[in-house]
């Protein structure tokens, strides 16, 4: 089988892939994230999950083994308001009061690309989000724990004492970063099987949303 190269230094990302009994090495992805103009958040997930892969196959020596590159990038969006990752604390309590009461979209692009024949595939996976009515005290406490600044939106669904999220209409594990189940179908088209079942992988991040794969 072909080494398999994780492009993001995501935690979530990480964990996923090793709940799967996946071996794998991290090399994480330097792109330029900014979105073009006229972008939709499903084509901006798409082009960054393929970039990724891109940008990291092209490291690598030309005369090397063969490896799969799995990439993967989220966008949240409110409306036609793309919310990236806060720069800030500021900003990110900015983003989860925007956020509050309110019902936006995740897009979780993931992609594979094989350095053995050129050949990439990607699919997107978008997911309905509604967000519960925190607190302004409630902001100010899950931004100083420092977890919302590597996050698209400034939060985690899976956060336990936070637990930003009403209702779920989608994919879990596509909110955390990486839909496993377009994951399964992807590397089973390069010749990866995935033996465990996804959904106890995915729900013992969350006791609050099942698994779309059930």
């Amino acid at each position: 089988m072909s080494q398999l190269i994780l492009a993001s230094q995501s935690p979530r990302r990480q964990q996923f892939l090793r709940d799967l009994d996946l071996t794998f090495v991290i090399m994480a992805a330097d792109i330029d994230e900014t979105p073009r103009a006229g972008e939709t958040p499903v084509i901006l997930a798409r082009r960054l999950a393929e970039e990724k892969a891109r940008a990291v196959a092209g490291t690598l020596p030309a005369d090397g083994p063969p490896a799969l590159i799995i990439a993967a990038d989220t966008v949240v969006a409110l409306g036609d308001r793309l919310l990236g990752k806060p720069a800030s604390a500021d900003e990110a309590a900015a983003m989860l009061a925007r956020l509050r009461g309110a019902q936006h979209s995740v897009h979780s692009g993931v992609s594979v690309l094989s350095t053995g024949d050129g050949r990439q595939s990607t699919r997107v996976n978008s997911t309905w989000v509604t967000m519960r009515a925190y607190t302004d005290a409630e902001i100010a406490a899950y931004v100083a724990s420092g977890d919302p600044l590597d996050k698209a939106g400034a939060y985690a669904i899976q956060h336990p004492a936070f637990a930003p999220v009403a209702r779920l209409e989608g994919c879990l594990s596509g909110v955390m970063g990486l839909p496993l189940g377009d994951l399964r179908d992807l590397l089973a088209a390069f010749g990866v099987e995935i033996g465990r079942p996804l959904a106890p992988i995915c729900e013992q991040h969350s006791d609050r949303f099942g698994c779309c794969q059930r």
